[in-house]
């Protein structure tokens, strides 16, 4: 495990394997990435490097709230200038959920620097993009309003970020809570300008014009439902599709949301899927 200065921001970071393609994973929603230390164990034995990162406001990493575009932005900016670092110049970047977003974003701010997508759990649609901003943004700019900014650093997501890196504390504490809260609702209303595109992050002509070869495994709940994959599949040129990974469901039962347990279990088959992707576009 490392530590790089990205852009100003601590961030903490791993590679496992030692030698191959590069392929940088990042996991959903603010989690760290500790998760997928499994799966890129299981990637990197077929003989390529996993770069796995806590993002800025994630884990381990520095707290920074900063307007410098939408949170999904900063990240795949952030991943970019990681990468040049650590000597990927060039990486196959990948994701789940809020990961499948900056791995798009990536690819779409850095195009000569993604050299394919690993896409699994795609988010889009209304209910979607209109719950998840409440999540990540309303609720946050509702508790520093009620209580400051000592109420956001006594939430669980920064209460956590602070117990592994505890300057996070003083770092949230130095910022007015309306400076905060500015940040908060304009990353909120970013998030929500995406409620009718086809996936959240990308609109329907930048995915056509993507040109980095794709491999997308669908998720079976309503944040990751199964016609955004199928969607984003259809307008990435030569994607390949998975919808079979996990539990097929119908588009009209899909699990309120995702098992992690169900993610957990097919990890042996995921790694399996996108490792052949990977020696396919290799050759």
């Amino acid at each position: 495990m490392s530590e790089a200065i990205v852009r100003g921001v601590p961030i903490h970071y791993e590679v496992i394997g030692e030698h191959g393609s590069w392929i940088a994973l990042t996991p959903g929603s603010r989690r760290a990435y500790d998760e997928l230390v499994p799966l890129a164990r299981a990637i990197a034995a077929r003989g390529h490097r996993v770069l796995l990162h806590d993002r800025r406001n994630c884990g381990r990493s520095g707290v920074a709230i900063e307007e410098l575009g939408s949170e999904h932005e900063v990240w795949a900016d952030d991943l970019h200038e990681l990468g040049r670092q650590v000597g990927a110049q060039q990486m196959y970047v990948g994701g789940s959920s809020a990961g499948a977003r900056l791995a798009l974003l990536f690819t779409l701010r850095h195009p000569a620097a993604s050299q394919g997508l690993l896409l699994w759990r795609v988010t889009g649609g209304s209910t979607a993009t209109h719950e998840l901003a409440e999540t990540y943004y309303g609720a946050f700019s509702k508790l520093a309003r009620a209580g400051g900014m000592a109420a956001v650093c006594d939430s669980e997501h920064f209460r956590a970020c602070i117990a592994a890196r505890p300057a996070n504390r003083e770092k949230l504490m130095a910022m007015k809570p309306q400076d905060f809260i500015g940040v908060m609702e304009s990353w909120r209303e970013k998030f929500l300008a995406a409620a009718e595109l086809p996936v959240i992050g990308a609109t329907e002509a930048e995915l056509r014009a993507i040109r980095a070869p794709a491999c997308i495994i669908a998720g079976n709940d309503r944040i990751h439902p199964p016609p955004t994959a199928r969607k984003v599949a259809s307008l990435i040129p030569g994607a390949e599709f998975h919808d079979d990974v996990v539990e097929k469901r119908p588009d009209d039962d899909l699990k309120p949301q995702w098992d992690a347990k169900e993610w957990q279990a097919a990890e042996p088959k995921m790694a399996r899927i996108f490792g052949d992707f990977l020696e396919c576009v290799d050759r």
